[in-house]
């Protein structure tokens, strides 16, 4: 507990009657059998004599792009501390206006006044926003109110619509700091969710999170949070938590356990965390009664920077993380990268599915042209010798004796490079492959989204289907023992498994790995596309939330976060001179970063890892 800075909000929760009242959030009310809920008054919540007032400007925004159609009302808090020559803190505050109220439960711009002016949180613009509202087409019609549409949906639409369209406004007008450490966010109940959504999506711009009685359950997604909060690499947030006993209990979920399972899941992954639980219903009274603690805490030690903590977390990040190594840019200015193999000195090769040329990037991080594909051949008509938008190579994969094996596309083909970048003989025709691997014995697998299948083609025998019955076929690898043929779906949540039959075939094909789909989002896909092993037998997928890492139970046990300005990635290897270097594509740009676990190669002869627990 904050025993340093709550001292009378701690004792006060003995004080307690009991009486019903009714809670109403987002359009659902329930009985709650709360007690009367009065709380100590912080002096930093009264107006203070020689206390210099900030101004409150209002305004109206409907000019969204995200949120079309909507309107929406929202202040401006500026200090009276504030000068144009430095930037100022930042925080968002969705629900905004009651929170602005001088004779509500929040009063926050007295409580900005004092903490500034008493230097206990730095010069800070406010941003109190409401969320959008459709007005009604006709007299007789119903708005649409968009609050639980931008607030309870975990996905990346309302922190666009802050960072992209909303602070633009605000800082036409005043100069705001762009260092993410420097800025907070806030909400209650949904408005909660949507703070600490918007800090999760994007720590690059939101460090500081305040939350009270959040909305963490099943509405639109927000009950998976605690579980990828454990899952996911840890994120330099600092969070604040409150909740009470009495909040809601409803179909949806149950707030105050949802709350306790959020501190438990920011507490396992070594976040900074803290929390004051209260036996309060859905509300704002405790929430605005420690509200200028809870500010004394998040802004505690400014202008040092927010870290995460690998000593205090007991996910798998120190396990196969390097602390303070992150994504680095190796390669850019790509068309669309989207394949990626490693070479027998560690060296990478990836291609450039649309401009059809495949690099090869060495141990010392020179990049040359290893091969280029002939031009796509289009109509005359068209007046171009590429086809635009179409890929030309899909996958590449490299063999036992530093060979190339190419999808590609542009002739529906399977063809072999030499190690020095010379065609070779043409593996199979007529298919649309759109993924390859070449294991260690010889045999290469790839798969035909004609067919919906899995080919093979063994030493000196032709291209015949290995296995069929998958639900979708994107990416392709071999277990490290390469007993297996395991394939990604790119539109479901599955990773396939086949067992490798003395024939090469494959059978007893399953869904085995279990993948992490976006909790809400247009596009529910987990988008699996290129994988890689690890020799102790970790599976990595390169997915739309980043690269999850399952153990051989199929278990998604960690997700590495995608590259930062990067779509999800793609493909990724495993590579450098150590294998600990992981790869990624994303786009037209490739990264790196280093990381614990070593890779293993289907050309290099077979590893047994050990057993998993299961």
């Amino acid at each position: 507990m904050l025993n340093s800075v709550l001292p009378t909000v701690v004792r006060c929760f003995c004080v307690w009657g009991g009486i019903g009242v009714w809670i109403c959030i987002s359009g659902f009310v329930s009985a709650q059998n709360a007690p009367t809920e009065k709380y100590p008054t912080d002096p930093a919540s009264v107006k203070q004599e020689g206390v210099a007032e900030g101004t409150l400007i209002r305004g109206t925004f409907s000019d969204s792009k995200i949120f079309p159609g909507t309107t929406r009302k929202y202040a401006l808090y500026v200090p009276k501390q504030y000068k144009r020559s430095r930037p100022a803190c930042l925080m968002v505050v969705q629900d905004g206006l009651k929170f602005t109220r001088t004779n509500g439960d929040w009063k926050l711009p007295i409580v900005f006044d004092n903490l500034i002016h008493s230097g206990e949180m730095p010069v800070t613009i406010g941003v109190f926003v409401e969320p959008g509202v459709v007005p009604a087409a006709t007299a007789g019609a119903l708005p649409r109110y968009n609050r639980s549409f931008e607030y309870d949906a975990v996905d990346d639409r309302y922190s666009r619509f802050l960072i992209n369209e909303l602070l633009p406004v605000v800082e036409k007008e005043y100069r705001i700091s762009q260092q993410p450490d420097d800025r907070a966010i806030c909400g209650s109940s949904s408005g909660g969710i949507a703070a600490f959504n918007v800090a999760w999506q994007r720590p690059d711009k939101f460090r500081r999170v305040c939350t009270t009685v959040g909305t963490y359950i099943g509405l639109r997604g927000a009950n998976q949070m605690p579980v990828l909060v454990r899952k996911s690499e840890p994120k330099p947030l600092r969070v604040f938590l409150q909740d009470g006993s009495n909040d809601l209990n409803i179909y949806c979920g149950d707030w105050w356990v949802a709350n306790q399972d959020m501190l438990s899941a920011l507490k396992f992954s070594g976040y900074e965390v803290e929390h004051i639980w209260g036996e309060g219903g859905h509300n704002g009274k405790h929430g605005g009664a420690i509200f200028p603690n809870a500010m004394r805490w998040l802004w505690k030690d400014w202008p040092q920077a927010v870290a995460t903590h690998y000593e205090k977390c007991r996910s798998r990040a120190p396990e196969m993380l390097v602390d303070g190594q992150d994504w680095e840019l190796v390669s850019k200015d790509h068309q669309y990268l989207a394949a990626l193999a490693t070479g027998r000195d560690g060296s990478i090769f990836f291609a450039d599915r649309l401009a059809g040329e495949i690099f090869k990037l060495d141990g010392d991080g020179n990049e040359s042209v290893f091969w280029k594909a002939p031009p796509r051949p289009v109509a005359k008509s068209d007046g171009k010798r590429q086809l635009k938008g179409k890929a030309i190579i899909n996958g590449i994969a490299v063999g036992a004796q530093g060979q190339l094996y190419v999808c590609l596309a542009a002739e529906n083909k399977v063809i072999e490079l030499s190690a020095k970048g010379q065609r070779g003989q043409t593996l199979a025709s007529e298919i649309n492959p759109t993924a390859i691997i070449a294991a260690h014995d010889g045999t290469i697998y790839f798969t035909d989204t004609r067919s919906d299948a899995v080919w093979m083609k063994a030493p000196g025998e032709d291209a015949v289907i290995a296995g069929k019955g998958f639900s979708g076929l994107s990416g392709i690898t071999l277990t490290p023992d390469q007993s297996m043929v395991l394939v990604s779906d790119f539109a479901g949540r599955y990773v396939w498994s086949g067992l490798r039959a003395k024939n090469g075939t494959l059978m007893h094909i399953q869904p085995y790995f279990h993948i992490h789909s976006p909790p809400a989002s247009i596009d529910t896909r987990p988008r699996s596309e290129g994988m890689c092993v690890s020799k102790s037998g970790w599976l990595l997928v390169a997915t739309r939330l980043g690269v999850q890492v399952c153990d051989q139970a199929g278990r998604v046990n960690f997700i590495i976060s995608s590259p930062k300005n990067g779509r999800y990635p793609a493909s990724i290897a495993l590579g450098g001179p150590t294998g600990q270097t992981l790869y990624a594509v994303s786009g037209g740009r490739m990264f790196k970063r280093k990381i614990k676990l070593v890779g293993v190669w289907p050309w290099a002869a077979p590893i047994k890892p050990p057993k998993p627990g299961l």
